[in-house]
């Protein structure tokens, strides 16, 4: 499944893809691949945690003045969406810049494995300030529920100072690491993408039988393939959302 990320984090063609990794069965796998990948400590914490350990022995001269966390569990993401999360570091006041999607399907909003993100979109095409991290159905009464994606862009010293805190009372509470940076005050930034840019974010055993069908019937692009066939089925963008007409006119 990594190789598939890899591919899809390759085709958004924003600069140079590293894998870091704490098992040397996934560094193997991604290097016979063609990719580059770099071992960190098996005992980090949370992704985070690893891509600084990463970064730091990549990059000590900090060419780079961001990084990028696609997580592993997403093996059919569309490379725009990958776009649209840089592109939220746009503005100088936010820190981190994540991704959301609506929530259609009710099963999925009583989902515990389905965290929810708490944002107040005014215009759903443009990022909002995220307030609030859960696994709970929040926020209460009627309107759209957001699912937070899992990739985050990182400030490289917004992440340096995020590794750096202690974790929070919320956090720890609800299992969420982006809590730690909202309870130090740090503004991370939300950009609502379609769900079917996603294509599934693999947190359980059915989400991965799932994938593995979009899988045999999406195949990945190749690695060098850039941006075209876009790793899913063709369709008309929305332009209600980050990666739709607007995006594609950058």
């Amino acid at each position: 499944m990594i190789v598939h990320v890899w591919r899809r984090a390759v085709a958004a063609e924003i600069g140079p893809v590293v894998v870091a990794c704490g098992d040397r069965a996934i560094a193997d796998a991604v290097e016979s691949a063609g990719g580059r990948a770099v071992m960190t400590d098996p005992g980090q914490p949370t992704g985070s945690d690893r891509i600084h350990e990463a970064i730091t022995h990549i990059d000590p001269g900090r060419a780079h003045d961001a990084v990028i966390n696609v997580q592993g569990d997403l093996p059919m993401l569309d490379p725009a969406a990958v776009r649209v999360a840089v592109a939220g570091l746009a503005d100088p006041e936010t820190d981190i810049a994540t991704l959301a999607a609506i929530i259609e399907d009710e099963a999925a909003l009583h989902d515990t494995s389905v965290n929810k993100v708490v944002a107040g979109f005014a215009d759903p095409a443009r990022p909002a300030r995220a307030l609030y991290f859960s696994k709970a159905i929040v926020p209460w009464g009627p309107g759209p529920h957001y699912e937070h994606i899992g990739l985050y862009a990182y400030r490289r010293a917004a992440l340096e100072q995020f590794v750096g805190l202690p974790r929070g009372v919320l956090e720890q509470r609800e299992h969420l690491e982006q809590l730690r940076a909202l309870e130090a005050g740090m503004r991370i930034s939300v950009s609502l993408i379609e769900a079917s840019r996603l294509g599934v974010q693999v947190d359980t055993p059915a989400d991965l039988a799932r994938a593995r069908r979009l899988v045999e019937l999406h195949p990945v692009i190749p690695a060098k393939a850039g941006i075209q066939g876009g790793g899913g089925p063709s369709r008309a963008p929305d332009p209600r959302f980050r990666g739709g007409d607007e995006e594609r006119q950058r």
